[in-house]
């Protein structure tokens, strides 16, 4: 492929400079590099200082040299060039996008676009046209299925290497420790990240073994990404490890569910069933009797044993043994 004229180049950097410098607040031109080599734009730190300098002159973009290193913004006033033009619907779906998607986005990603969230935001907080808009995230909400959980810290440092390494797919050596608290130093293979409620899970594979583990990140002590990258196992499939109920603690083992439960407490899970099969009959007035296909696992002890006394009959079969 033809290299592109060095023109087009440097025009086409000057343009994502423009997009990220903000307005409100200085940046200096290593994070502004910093933001490039993330987005995967590969230029040398003198050359964003030289590409900043000539924009200074030529926009209305203020340098504050009073201090090492420098730092650069849009003029308060500035009503030229803008970049980019977010309009107000796509300034609400990057607040919220960055609101509830940025514990699971790799780093780099988050760190190179700082620049958008932080105009998404400003866009919203401003007058006018964007008014609707910015009310609108305090018209929805996420609500939690069950008692609300603080999230566990995570070890300084160690997000951004698991998502590195897991964007990159390059081996990943932890130290983590496990429930009882015993400490092991492991290389794993990063294949997803899943957030369960206020817990976030690493699915990996240790180093010369073919089946997959979810670790919780707060236990993880200590990550760095390896210079060695690998390939990708063509059968795994982070949704299908969802959905036999991996993250539920079970081993994707389905079974044939049937229990009775009081009209009271189950009348919820004809609105939500359990299973695409599930069905339903009355039994009395006040009783009814479910029946589906579900995986069979710890987090399905935990459901039916939520309701107590109000549950009864619980029988599972094997869907093999129905087969036969």
């Amino acid at each position: 492929m033809a290299r592109r004229p060095e023109t087009i180049e440097t025009t086409l950097l000057a343009i994502e400079l423009l997009r990220r410098i903000p307005r409100g607040r200085k940046i200096t031109a290593k994070a502004l590099h910093e933001q490039l080599l993330n987005a995967g734009i590969e230029r040398d730190l003198r050359t964003i200082q030289r590409q900043l300098e000539m924009l200074s002159h030529h926009f209305a973009i203020e340098c504050d040299t009073r201090n090492r290193p420098y730092g650069y913004c849009w003029s308060e006033n500035a009503k030229g060039v803008s970049l980019p033009v977010l309009t107000p619907q796509e300034s609400l779906l990057l607040a919220m996008a960055e609101a509830h998607l940025k514990p699971i986005l790799p780093a780099r990603l988050v760190k190179s676009m700082t620049g958008f969230f932080t105009q998404a935001q400003r866009n919203l907080q401003e007058s006018g046209q964007s008014r609707l808009e910015a009310e609108w995230p305090d018209k929805v909400r996420i609500v939690a299925t069950s008692q609300p959980l603080l999230p566990p810290p995570i070890a300084e440092g160690v997000f951004e290497s698991v998502s590195e390494a897991l964007y990159l797919n390059r081996w990943l050596k932890i130290t983590y420790r496990n429930a009882g608290g015993k400490e092991s130093e492991n290389s794993v293979m990063p294949l997803g990240l899943a957030q369960q409620g206020p817990r976030l899970y690493l699915v990996c594979r240790f180093d010369g073994y073919n089946n997959e583990r979810s670790l919780a990140m707060n236990r993880i002590l200590a990550a760095h990404v390896s210079t060695f990258t690998f390939e990708r196992p063509a059968e795994f499939n982070l949704k299908k490890y969802d959905d036999d109920g991996r993250f539920g603690f079970g081993e994707g083992h389905q079974i044939f569910l049937t229990f009775e439960i009081e009209r009271r407490a189950g009348l919820h899970l004809i609105e939500s069933p359990l299973s695409l099969d599930q069905t339903h009959r009355e039994l009395s007035d006040d009783r009814l009797e479910f029946s589906g296909t579900v995986v069979d696992s710890a987090m399905l002890n935990w459901f039916l044993a939520a309701f107590g006394e109000a549950v009864s009959n619980v029988e599972r079969r094997p869907i093999l043994e129905i087969a036969e």
